[in-house]
């Protein structure tokens, strides 16, 4: 904090894929590595920012879950698995820091249009038609749209917002 003063606000996005397969059939190291980036990335972050923003007594962090971490999705146990305890870990932060000031909250994104999405559309692309037709909006996200939700939690706006998983999807999750 000498350095560079106070910190406002945080924003935790990490996100890898495993490759599609179902439970029975998924590696266990890629499994490992889903959730050391998607989550433990999400906790390590997390636990310096809280540091800080417990000091200074304010603060607002964001953390990037995704619709896998409302919903299931088949062959994406990995994924969905690390997104769903992002959801919980957001949670529990918020319920701890809430009356500190600090605001905890996550960012649910659809299938956005990424470099990791093309990468999934480029080696299952029949996996990924089947989820378009699921978006009642009919379209990906744009990275544009979800660092507006992002802006908005992190803003004075959405000061008596805690704890929550706002979905930005299209309307996915509504289904």
């Amino acid at each position: 904090m000498n350095t560079f003063g106070r910190l406002d606000a945080a924003f935790n996005n990490a996100g890898i894929q495993a490759p599609v397969s179902e439970t029975a059939d998924a590696d266990g190291e890629e499994f490992d590595r889903v959730i050391a980036v998607n989550l433990r990335g999400v906790w390590n972050c997390m636990k310096y920012e809280l540091r800080h923003m417990r000091d200074q007594g304010s603060g607002a962090i964001v953390n990037c879950s995704s619709t896998g971490g409302v919903v299931g999705t088949a062959g994406l146990g990995a994924y969905n698995a690390s997104k769903h305890a992002v959801i919980g870990l957001t949670r529990s932060a918020a319920l701890e820091y809430a009356s500190r000031g600090i605001r905890v909250n996550a960012v649910c994104p659809g299938v956005t249009e990424t470099p990791m999405v093309a990468r999934a559309v480029a080696e299952v692309p029949e996996h990924m038609e089947a989820i378009i037709k699921e978006i009642p909006s009919e379209r990906y996200g744009q990275p544009e749209e979800i660092a507006s939700a992002v802006l908005w939690l992190c803003s004075p706006g959405a000061g008596f917002t805690v704890g929550q998983a706002l979905a930005v999807d299209g309307g996915f999750t509504v289904r």
